[in-house]
């Protein structure tokens, strides 16, 4: 790409947000947990490792402009529209349950907040040979043949996603299904015709990936296998419903 064109887009991605707002959040598997408080909010979830941890595979700069500016506006967007709805849930997993209740405002923010954290969990700096280990290894294989079958029908998924949108790997009961839905839902919403407990995320929005690899969302996708952080992927593997 053009450095004109690169310092272009950038420009213009940095009006998409509003300012960031972190806070000490990790990703611990809280994103599914129960909230004490009877009014749920979303915050800031604090990445662990640097911008340019997953260089070369997503660049530093796009993963700045992805979490600092589209992924904070989602945050805050969506706590708006929490005040504005006057919701009550007393987590992500319940909101999403009745989500078809609320504002398309809601819906498409409080996604996209979800749908992020999620995505920022698991993913770790590019590492060779990076592979599924353990009881989720024994999963993949017992459901999908291979690990090879698996990668080629979520990578299916994740590229037949017309638009924008995500390819996800969740848990249902104790089968794993893989599975794409459109703009920032995601399986634990009502709306949803693909239903599961996320735990593996990959998010195909063109801002994901556009400063690197264009419209070239296969080489993406391709590369996007080396930042799996499959440790934490067991974790929730091992902790979800």
């Amino acid at each position: 790409m053009k450095t004109t064109n690169r310092r272009d887009f950038v420009k213009n991605s940095l009006m998409l947000g509003t300012g960031l707002f972190l806070t000490n959040k990790t990703f611990a598997g809280s994103i599914l947990e129960s909230n004490a408080t009877s009014k749920f909010k979303f915050e800031i979830a604090k990445l662990n490792y640097p911008y340019s941890d997953l260089e070369p595979v997503i660049d530093a700069a796009t993963m700045e402009i992805h979490y600092e500016r589209h992924y904070a506006a989602y945050v805050k967007n969506a706590n708006d529209a929490i005040i504005a709805d006057n919701v009550s849930a007393s987590d992500a997993k319940d909101l999403f349950s009745r989500i078809s209740r609320y504002s398309t405002k809601l819906r498409n923010n409080a996604g996209g907040a979800f749908n992020h954290e999620l995505f920022w969990s698991i993913l770790c700096k590019p590492t060779q040979n990076n592979l599924p280990a353990g009881q989720l290894a024994q999963a993949i294989s017992s459901n999908f043949g291979s690990l090879e079958s698996f990668k080629e029908e979520f990578t299916k998924v994740a590229l037949g996603q017309f638009g924008s949108g995500w390819a996800w790997l969740v848990k249902d009961g104790n089968r794993l299904k893989i599975g794409g839905t459109p703009n920032q839902d995601n399986p634990l919403m009502d709306v949803s015709s693909f239903k599961g407990t996320p735990i593996l995320g990959l998010d195909v929005w063109e801002h994901a990936y556009y400063l690197n690899y264009q419209n070239k969302r296969a080489d993406y996708v391709d590369k996007w296998w080396e930042i799996v952080n499959w440790e934490h992927v067991a974790q929730l593997y091992r902790t979800s419903k």
